[in-house]
């Protein structure tokens, strides 16, 4: 396409010297030329934010994508980088590859690491990578209420080249949706209360649009609405730019019960999820394809489409009936409501309902349901496939074009958890499945973007790979590139994680959990602690030679973290077993263990920007414009990491985090309030009686949601000087018997 020893600013100009004057080349159309010239202005924008003194030292080209699938290629000409690909995503692509395989770098949102030599290292032989892999997808709708209802256009711009760096072209999109309904709703006819009353309050949102729940959190700011609006143009026009294709919103059938005003002889169904009920149009009511498509036809016009729209229609919950013949025709009335406003529509949908709702979802009605859409209008994303896989329970979706997919976070808890070897091994071994049928790409679907980077790292590695890799020569190097360069005791620490912690997915601590006499305490855990603190160990050991880099400061954080977190198991057994034996004075030293424990936590994690309750709740107050949208806003965000609904919500907990300031502001004084209970029930000699306790415990943790007194937003203390404290407290205490 261009002479070999030009740099990038000379390939730029006669792209466009090409393009403008209309002058072809053998095997380039005027739209290639067009596309180039767009794509390497896309990609360099990446470098520039990610490199900014160095970007003189690359150069971007554009290539054909290789028999219809994305491609890269790196190598050194004239003392520079040369990266190509058929598209901005696969430029950043070859550039995230030079940066992890020569550079020893690591770009992550745990940490970042990126100390290049100068010169850059040359490329001895040219490297070209193609993906086996059509759809490289990313987000799961919780996502957006767990980790990003509060993001501004600076931390999406990271988060979207991250995601170019990676390969991923097919992200979820669904920010500002709140503006499309209001002007649907408003179309319709609907009361300015009946609009306001439908829509959620931020973190809520995306439950709302997967029809669980009507005005949780609200009222929405007209301020909110409009400004998330423009920010979801900002956040498409890039993806595009970069040559992602993003999921929009599609309609499924959730509507506000007020619209029963407007249309009385529409035929709804009341449908109920935990303590919400939501309203859908049945799909053969004429009102769903009318709804449907003004939906689409308006959001259109907003935003644009890329033809793809995720729809979710009873998620978590059952249709009215089981009648193949009613899931047959509700399948085929979805897509025709998307293909009558845009032709070209292709239907995304979760199988998670085959998972969670499978006792509903049996063989003749999965595939009526999905028989009903035409096998090319229809993607079926399996989001559980690192632990419960469903595409070899459906026959591959009957038909349908899948992704293979993991979910390595639940509720954005924090812990150390993930099954590399199973995603490095079955993964490939469903490729290569006789009954795999269509499947065309894989992704992550991740409830909150979680705290395992290693995770994230090897799954996107998959992208640009043709098999497994050898997982322990992987771990190693990816201890080099971590740090920036090798440190024995770092490659001793990562193989022993390894083992232990990424040798599976494990629950949550006991520390964010309700307290209650009756719960359940088992010290075992489903891994070799004494090897996990072995690891510790020799992470710790590594502070002197790499205690300034960012990414070992995290990981450092984290692995401390879990250490405390996994002692936390036998210290509430002793806890339990001490109040059963009516052993007063090893409760009362047993429950100031626990206490310290919690204290100490919050003093390390403080030191880490992930884990700062103050910066979420700064950055939910950020988007009102007045006190009250302000109280409002941190209501929202205080509310979704505790209660979730109301004080009796069974969702409480569900999004805890082990976080600074939390820790301290709101599980210590609910465990506090529980080893009173406890010391009380001893000094009485009577039996605790749960149900005070429990309506105690909801009223402190209602109260904590309003109330406003501040948290540190920015990191104090030094991280490696506290681990080193809490080691030297602890460690010997880890290794106890369980």
């Amino acid at each position: 396409m261009t002479s070999p020893h030009r740099p990038i600013r000379h390939v730029y100009f006669l792209l466009t010297a090409w393009w403008i004057s209309g002058i072809t080349f053998p095997g380039y159309t005027a739209d290639f030329v067009s596309a180039g010239v767009s794509a390497i202005q896309a990609a360099r924008g990446v470098l520039t934010r990610l490199l900014p003194d160095k970007t003189g030292q690359f150069v971007f080209e554009m290539i054909p994508p290789d028999n219809g699938r994305d491609a890269f290629e790196i190598e050194s000409r004239d003392g520079r980088i040369v990266l190509r690909g058929n598209n901005g995503v696969a430029m950043c692509s070859a550039l995230n590859w030079y940066l992890k395989y020569h550079g020893h770098a690591d770009v992550t949102w745990n940490g970042t690491q990126i100390n290049l030599p100068d010169p850059l290292p040359g490329v001895e032989t040219k490297i070209r990578r193609i993906t086996p892999h059509q759809y490289r997808y990313f987000f799961n709708y919780c996502c957006f209420g767990y980790s990003l209802p509060w993001w501004d256009w600076a931390q999406w711009e990271r988060m979207i080249d991250w995601l170019a760096l990676n390969g991923y072209n097919m992200p979820l999109a669904v920010t500002g949706q709140e503006a499309i309904w209001q002007k649907v709703l408003r179309e319709l006819g609907l009361t300015e209360k009946a609009v306001t009353d439908f829509l959620a309050g931020p973190p809520y949102l995306p439950f709302g649009w997967m029809g669980c729940l009507d005005g949780w959190g609200g009222p929405l700011p007209q301020g909110w609405i409009d400004a998330h609006l423009d920010l979801q143009k900002k956040i498409l026009a890039r993806e595009r730019e970069l040559g992602m294709t993003p999921v929009l919103q599609g309609f499924t059938g959730h509507v506000p019960p007020a619209i029963q005003e407007k249309f009385p002889g529409a035929k709804l169904h009341k449908i109920r999820w935990i303590e919400w009920e939501t309203f859908f149009v049945d799909p053969l009511d004429p009102l769903f394809q009318h709804v449907g498509k003004l939906y689409l036809d308006i959001q259109t016009k907003e935003v644009g489409t890329d033809h793809l729209y995720a729809a979710d229609t009873f998620i978590e919950m059952s249709p009215p009936s089981n009648d193949p013949a009613f899931l047959r025709d509700m399948g085929r009335a979805l897509s025709e409501t998307m293909t009558a406003a845009d032709p070209q529509a292709l239907w995304v949908m979760q199988g998670w309902i085959f998972y969670n709702n499978a006792k509903f979802w049996q063989p003749p009605q999965s595939r009526a349901f999905l028989g009903g859409v035409p096998n090319d209008r229809m993607i079926l994303l399996d989001l559980f496939c690192d632990v419960a896989p469903v595409w070899n329970k459906t026959e591959a979706f009957y038909g349908k074009p899948w992704i293979w997919c993991i979910l390595p976070s639940f509720g954005n808890t924090v812990r150390l958890s993930g099954p590399l070897a199973k995603i490095n091994g079955d993964l490939w071994a469903a490729m290569k499945d006789p009954q795999r049928g269509r499947l065309s790409g894989i992704g992550i679907i991740h409830e909150g973007l979680d705290y395992n980077p290693v995770v994230f790292d090897l799954m996107s590695e998959m992208i640009w790979r043709s098999g497994p890799v050898n997982l322990d020569e992987w771990i190693s190097q990816y201890a080099i590139r971590r740090y920036g360069r090798p440190v024995p005791e770092a490659r001793e620490a990562w193989p022993l994680l390894l083992k232990t912690a990424y040798s599976g997915t494990f629950g949550n601590s006991l520390l964010i959990t309700r307290p209650s006499p009756g719960r359940e305490s088992n010290p075992d855990w489903p891994y070799d602690r004494a090897t996990f603190e072995k690891a510790w160990d020799q992470l710790l050991q590594c502070a002197d030679a790499l205690g300034n880099i960012d990414t070992y400061r995290y990981d450092l954080a984290n692995v401390t973290r879990q250490a405390l977190a996994n002692l936390s198991r036998n210290l509430h057994a002793k806890i339990l077993a001490a109040y059963l034996a009516k052993d007063a004075k090893t409760l009362e030293a047993a429950s100031r263990e626990w206490v310290e424990l919690i204290q100490d936590l919050d003093e390390l994690l403080a030191s880490r920007p992930e884990f700062l309750l103050g910066a979420w709740l700064e950055d939910a107050k950020r988007w009102g414009t007045n006190d009250l949208d302000k109280r409002r806003c941190e209501w929202n965000a205080r509310n979704v990491l505790t209660l979730w609904g109301n004080r009796q919500s069974s969702l409480h907990d569900y999004a805890g985090r082990e976080w600074s300031g939390l820790l301290s502001g709101f599980y210590l004084p609910r465990w506090q309030l529980f080893f009173d209970r406890l010391r009380q029930s001893l000094e009485e000699d009577k039996p605790l009686d749960e149900a005070p306790l429990n309506a105690d415990l909801q009223q402190l943790e209602e109260q904590w949601t309003h109330q406003t007194e501040a948290f540190p937003a920015v990191p104090r203390g030094d991280t490696v000087k506290i681990a080193r404290k809490l080691f030297k407290k602890y460690h010997e205490k880890t290794y106890e018997p369980d």
